[in-house]
């Protein structure tokens, strides 16, 4: 065998999940374990694990960043010509997952993901460092490329071509993710887990609890 982890053992501690003290409003919950993530000295508490399928049923998933969570869901940023945007092209829906290992929590959502305004991607765009912004122009990617030099050749170009302010790319831009779907996970002693899922009714949420 080329591994065997069948034998890491990790014990779950650091808390529990009650409905007595879940948000009935699970934007609010995210805001609250989200907070306690950035205070928590994770790396980087807002990197997600992003779930799509393609047109065939094909599922991948990826990490990537949350820039940006409101009323309406949770926002990131993209290039639209990727495997993840030819995915929801064909398929406007998505999972995300958050994992925070020091509280040993995670949070798992659902739902449909519409494209964000122009106006808002060119803000986020230009809010950027001007590396990144070269990066996210220099790149075409999820495509085969010759070399790590054809890269750093297209960089360097991009560079000369826009030595202040490069332009958005119009193949660049924003999703939101628009949740009809909250769980949020709490480790427990014994794999006792707590799983709280909220889902719409009428003008609000229900929770229910999942056994572990």
């Amino acid at each position: 065998m080329l591994l065997d982890p069948a034998d890491l053992r990790q014990n779950y501690d650091k808390g529990a999940l009650d409905e007595a003290d879940a948000d009935a409003d699970p934007f609010r919950q995210f805001a609250g374990w989200f907070e306690a993530a950035r205070k928590a000295d994770i790396m980087e508490p807002n990197a997600m694990a992003l779930a799509t399928v393609d047109r065939t049923g094909r599922p991948s998933s990826r990490m990537v960043l949350l820039k940006g969570v409101d009323a309406r869901g949770f926002t990131f940023f993209t290039n639209f010509d990727s495997r993840k945007g030819e995915d929801l092209a064909a398929n406007p829906k998505a999972a995300l997952l958050f994992w925070w290992d020091r509280l040993h929590r995670q949070v798992r959502i659902e739902g449909t993901v519409e494209k964000v305004a122009d106006a808002e991607a060119e803000a986020y765009f230009h809010s950027r460092p001007y590396g990144s912004r070269i990066g996210a122009a220099a790149s075409p990617q999820s495509r085969v490329i010759a070399s790590r030099t054809e890269l750093e050749e297209r960089f360097s170009a991009l560079e000369a071509a826009h030595p202040e302010s490069p332009p958005r790319p119009a193949h660049w831009g924003g999703y939101r993710v628009v949740p009809d779907h909250f769980e949020f996970w709490q480790g427990r002693e014994s794999r006792l887990h707590d799983r709280l899922v909220y889902l719409p009714e009428g003008q609000g949420w229900r929770i229910e609890r999942l056994a572990p």
